[in-house]
């Protein structure tokens, strides 16, 4: 699953730290679900969505290869 977590964090200048506080999990998580090594609860993408201020649509996007097993 991709997602644009990334770009989000720089549009509101905003470090992995500083989202991770607000989202209620570790640096770490955060850094995990940038590399794509993390596919997050659905609360937790629902949590960084509201932060984003953007829809979860727009934040994650199911690649084919999640489709096919």
């Amino acid at each position: 699953m991709k997602n644009s977590i990334k770009v989000q964090r720089a549009i509101q200048n905003m470090t992995q730290a500083q989202l991770a506080e607000k989202a209620k999990v570790s640096r770490q998580t955060i850094n995990a679900m940038e590399l794509g090594k993390y596919v997050p609860s659905t609360v937790l993408s629902l949590r960084l969505s509201v932060i984003f201020k953007i829809s979860v649509n727009e934040l994650f996007e199911l690649e084919k290869q999640d489709w096919v097993k």
